[in-house]
């Protein structure tokens, strides 16, 4: 009886021949004939070459690469790991006169075009975020972080792939300028260390730490030290520096810089920068105590001029972490409300009263209109 070749088959094969003659076309070593070990074998020889058309401006290029990428979608997926790994290595790379456009599309076709719960995608995705933070194309690629959480969970990734992951995701967000997306990220790593490995992600929690304190729009820095491997830290002048903007006035930040000023210069921080934050710090503090503050008392706590008040009040408002006016008849500040620059036990149990306090008010309401209506 005669065998009919597979219709997919022969296809396949075709395209892989086609492939090879372009690309030996453009000089690469390969055989213009197909290997006989199968697609497989074909696959890892193109994309051991593929690189060299890369450089081309021909409008070939892209059909051609994604043709590559057809290919191994198709394969066994016990044979496509090896080889998508060599073509994101490939991708990856940043070679001169390439377009990292190119790349980043051929990478996310890929990425789309797999199984979600394939684990090899792992790979895939740290290539295309190398890529992105390489061209700013990072809002072009998923970056949500429920959604890598899920990715993480479902390509049932170990500790090392998933720091791995993370950090290269929260390095190309800062590049970008996303600090509150990359803060966040940057979170997620560290809570992800254990008190076994925690002193391993030393130079994260550093790094961690200085790019909060350097970001102007972030105040609120409690949460940090709850994390391992920020606690790792702990009687060093980093964690001393972080305690003080997290709970001190701005007179212990000043001591501290007076003591340690080669310090903060070598973390690349601002002098002056930090003595704005720690004055709004400082205000946060006061205007939760407080909810009438004396301009001698802004003054003297925050070390201003009293021409000086007013500007600060107005540029302290701005970040909307509190809300207050100025009544310069009488010479202060009235606060109609401040964050807490720390959220603990106290601050639960005062959020707390507040709600249950709001819950029976509401039932003497219910109460009174069931009446009424029942009247």
């Amino acid at each position: 009886m005669l065998l009919i070749p597979d219709l997919c088959d022969v296809l396949e094969q075709n395209t892989a021949a086609e492939l090879r003659s372009y690309l030996k076309a453009k000089g690469a070593e390969i055989s213009e004939e197909n290997s006989e070990g199968g697609l497989h074998i074909d696959l890892a020889q193109i994309i051991e070459v593929c690189d060299i058309c890369l450089k081309e401006d021909d409008k070939d290029v892209e059909s051609i690469m994604n043709s590559v990428v057809s290919l191994l979608l198709i394969l066994e997926p016990d044979k496509q790991e090896p080889l998508i790994e060599s073509l994101c290595e490939k991708l990856a790379k940043s070679r001169e006169g390439e377009s990292p456009t190119l790349r980043l599309q051929l990478l996310s076709n890929l990425f789309h075009g797999m199984d979600k719960s394939t684990p090899v995608r792992y790979t895939v995705y740290c290539a295309l975020v190398k890529v992105a933070a390489t061209c700013g194309g990072i809002s072009y690629i998923p970056t949500d972080l429920d959604q890598v959480r899920k990715w993480i969970s479902d390509w049932n990734l170990n500790s090392e792939k998933k720091h791995v992951l993370l950090r290269l995701l929260y390095e190309a967000l800062v590049d970008s300028k996303r600090s509150d997306d990359a803060a966040k990220v940057m979170v997620e790593l560290l809570g992800s260390y254990t008190d076994d490995n925690a002193s391993h992600a030393r130079l994260d929690a550093h790094k961690c730490i200085v790019r909060a304190l350097k970001d102007p729009k972030t105040f609120l820095l409690d949460h940090l030290l709850a994390l391992k491997p920020v606690k790792f830290l702990e009687g060093e002048l980093i964690h001393d520096l972080l305690t003080i903007f997290v709970s001190a006035k701005l007179s212990s930040y000043v001591k501290f810089y007076q003591n340690n000023k080669d310090f903060i210069d070598s973390l690349g921080l601002s002098h002056e920068q930090n003595t704005e934050k720690m004055r709004l710090l400082t205000f946060m503090g006061m205007a939760v105590e407080n909810k009438e503050i004396s301009f001698d008392t802004m003054q003297q706590e925050l070390q201003i001029g009293a021409d000086d008040v007013e500007a600060f009040i107005i540029d302290a408002v701005k970040t909307k972490m509190v809300y207050c006016k100025i009544d310069q008849t009488q010479k202060k500040i009235i606060v109609s409300h401040s964050t807490h620059r720390t959220f603990g036990k106290q601050q639960w149990q005062q959020l707390y009263d507040i709600l249950n306090s709001w819950k029976l008010n509401l039932s003497k309401v219910k109460n009174s209109l069931q009446s009424i209506s029942e009247a």
